[in-house]
């Protein structure tokens, strides 16, 4: 499948899984084990503001393709959905991008690529 032939909600559905399947093999592999420990410290990582924060990051540094910006663009601006009450829209937005990222990432089944952007945010 072609990511470009997916909806920018649609690539953000499935990069939010793929992202939140990283944080939580990391958790694992860093020795935790107790279910509320995981839980809590997953929705820490896997939350809107933290991807705003970690798109924001690499976003400055120059860090992405102009096509991973374009898919982060479909992702952002795709205003099917409704956004949390806790979270601003704008950082809700910002975050649909860059879960949008992943899931084109996914469906292009380059996991190097998800890799070096998961290796880049967690050394942020």
């Amino acid at each position: 499948m072609r990511y470009q032939e997916v909806s920018g909600r649609a690539l953000a559905f499935l990069g939010d899984a793929v992202w939140s399947l990283l944080v939580r093999e990391d958790l694992i592999r860093q020795g935790y084990s107790n279910g509320k420990v995981l839980q809590k410290k997953s929705v820490e990582q896997v939350n809107a503001k933290a991807q705003a924060r970690a798109y924001d990051a690499l976003h400055q540094e120059g860090f992405f393709t102009e096509e991973e910006e374009q898919i982060f663009k479909r992702g952002r601006n795709d205003s099917a959905g409704t956004v949390p009450r806790s979270t601003p829209a704008p950082i809700y937005r910002k975050s649909t991008g860059f879960e949008a990222i992943i899931g084109a990432l996914q469906l292009m089944e380059n996991s190097e690529r998800i890799q070096t952007i998961w290796d880049k945010v967690r050394t942020h």
